[in-house]
């Protein structure tokens, strides 16, 4: 209906005017809540052609649109605003043709990169927001048409990873997850912990001897022998290598357990062990080059001051990588072995210059594939002061926090009386899939880039904009298309009108596409947060308007039902794209 508005409008200059208007020119827009119509056309930008002001252009663009489109049944003018009103029947007959089938299909292969956990410490706050980001962003590409590669990246080497595998070693007699009862990331983040502990001691006994802090710090003998651990597992060393192998594999049975619980998952892995080389050689090919050079102590850097950044380190002097030595090398792999025409890396914004200068580095390097590497960048997740306490005393872990959502959806829930009559493991469900449908409705309903407050008790409130409010409005329409007549939900049905409620409902249940294909180009799922969230305010304003399954006339039941019906797949798909599961009943 669009097109055929721009059309009008057109032919409107035409007639009115004897103006030919550029149809790209001629931008709709939905009209504000505030007054009445369905789509707005701005003037002001034609009033050279009018010659009018912009009250008497508005009304007479019009009143041209009235009398030439048969479903336009009427406009007001607010100042140099056309706001254009829809017949019922146009509305009805686009509910008739609704469907949660996405028409203008997007193509392409992307890979969306997120997670990225440090084998040396459990998932935290942080982790929690990008993975549900990275896990949504792929959901909503996939459904818009894209075919989408999901990858985990994950930092399994370096110095940090040698600090906990030399404080276990050290002080950790023997222990393992088995024998003391605790998941294997959160014992070798104990370890990671107690290496700064002890270092900390090691650099002010030095500091007190008359050493500088700055050279207290690179001669403390607990940092020489985690560097010389790690110059150890570069060069093989099988003692080394086969403590690493057993820590590591802590590790990951313990991320396996979170990233269920958490509901998110990967088709690859990628570890900085298997591509740290790759990287390596890149780096002595570029110094060939002259894309990068060498220092007098041995360290090859690459100059960007030119391109308003700095000078970037990309190998030591020693010969081993930084970070940016891994992510050189995982760049080419990925793209190596998936083509994909973008790459998105869901990272905080802390790394905001590090990808930049990455980016950059691919280009100089000749990479074609480098100019479809984006970085989605997202801000960093606060808890209200004293809310939550870390294991560590100072990030919130992962595995805490997810406890404490779904205990706090139990005792709201019970609070309200929802469960009662309920077994006991349909109950346990039940609190898992509002604490954890709050805590990803929450993180996801706010622009990434945006630094978000997360409070958990806000998050799980029935009346709020909250993701189990949204939940229970699915589960409200389930069981009513429980007790309905399941023929009444397939019949056709003929009504011309239907009231504002319900109209207003069909508006939005008709938004869904340009819903999804907006939150696939911005890479946003906030955009399908707030519209499920719109969809079912707006599905509950009908509801304690009308009747449904008490609806006398047949007509109307059928239609209303039907209305329901579309309006709960919709959100449950929704939903679903978010990472959150709808409960059949509440």
């Amino acid at each position: 209906m669009e097109i055929a508005i721009k059309q009008g409008i057109e032919n409107a200059f035409n007639s009115k005017y004897n103006e030919i208007v550029d149809l790209k020119l001629i931008k709709l827009e939905p009209t504000n809540a505030d007054f009445r119509g369905d789509y707005t056309f701005v003037v002001f930008p034609f009033l050279k052609i009018s010659k009018q002001n912009p009250e008497q252009t508005a009304s007479q663009i019009g009143e041209y649109l009235k009398e030439n489109i048969a479903e336009i049944t009427n406009y007001n003018v607010v100042k140099g605003f056309l706001n254009i009103e829809l017949s019922d029947s146009f509305w009805l007959e686009k509910f008739r043709d609704f469907s949660l089938i996405i028409k203008n299909m997007n193509s392409g292969k992307v890979m969306v990169e997120y997670s990225s956990p440090n084998t040396n410490k459990p998932l935290h706050l942080g982790h929690i927001r990008n993975n549900l980001l990275g896990y949504s962003v792929a959901q909503i590409l996939t459904y818009s048409g894209y075919t989408v590669t999901k990858v985990n990246l994950i930092n399994d080497r370096g110095i940090h990873i040698c600090k906990s595998m030399l404080a276990w070693q050290m002080f950790g007699n023997g222990e393992t997850p088995d024998s003391i009862g605790l998941k294997g990331d959160h014992l070798v983040g104990k370890y990671y912990v107690e290496f700064d502990k002890k270092y900390k001691i090691e650099i002010n006994t030095l500091i007190d001897q008359g050493i500088e802090k700055d050279k207290a710090e690179k001669e403390a003998p607990l940092m020489l022998k985690a560097k010389e651990m790690l110059l150890k597992w570069e060069a093989g060393d099988t003692e080394v290598i086969a403590l690493w192998e057993k820590m590591n594999g802590w590790v990951y049975k313990g991320f396996e357990a979170t990233y269920n619980q958490l509901g998110v998952n990967f088709d690859k892995y990628y570890y900085e062990s298997n591509t740290y080389l790759l990287g390596k050689d890149i780096v002595n090919e570029g110094l060939e080059k002259n894309v990068f050079f060498k220092k007098e102590d041995g360290s090859i850097w690459i100059d960007l001051t030119s391109d308003g950044l700095d000078e970037k380190l990309v190998m030591r002097a020693d010969g081993t990588s930084v970070y940016i030595t891994q992510d050189i090398g995982t760049a080419q792999l990925k793209y190596e072995e998936f083509g994909c025409d973008k790459s998105i890396y869901v990272v905080g914004n802390e790394q905001d210059y590090h990808f930049k200068v990455l980016f950059l580095i691919l280009q100089k390097l000749g990479k074609t594939w480098a100019n479809g590497c984006y970085h989605l960048s997202y801000g960093m997740v606060d808890l209200p002061s004293g809310k939550m306490k870390s294991r560590e005393g100072t990030v919130v872990d992962a595995d805490d926090l997810m406890a404490e959502m779904i205990q706090t959806a139990k005792e709201k829930t019970e609070e309200l009386g929802k469960t009662e009559g309920m077994p006991e493991e349909e109950k346990n469900l039940l609190y898992k899939t509002l604490g954890m449908g709050a805590l990803k409705f929450f993180m996801l309903r706010v622009d990434p880039q945006k630094r978000m407050l997360f409070n958990p008790a806000d998050s799980i409130d029935f009346q709020g904009d909250t993701g189990p409010f949204v939940q229970y409005t699915y589960a409200r329409i389930n069981s009513m298309m429980n007790a309905a007549n399941q023929a009444e939900l397939k019949e056709s049905y003929t009504i011309s009108n239907a009231n504002e409620s319900e109209l207003a409902l069909i508006k939005q249940l008709t938004e869904f596409e340009n819903s999804i294909l907006e939150a696939a180009k911005t890479y946003n799922p906030a955009a399908i947060g707030i519209y499920s969230l719109n969809l079912a305010k707006a599905f509950n304003r009908v509801y304690n308007d009308v009747s449904f399954l008490k609806e006398s006339e047949l007509e109307k039941r059928k239609f209303r039902l039907q209305l329901a019906q579309k309006t709960a797949l919709t959100i449950q798909t929704c939903l679903n794209l978010l990472g959150i599961t709808c409960p059949a009943r509440m």
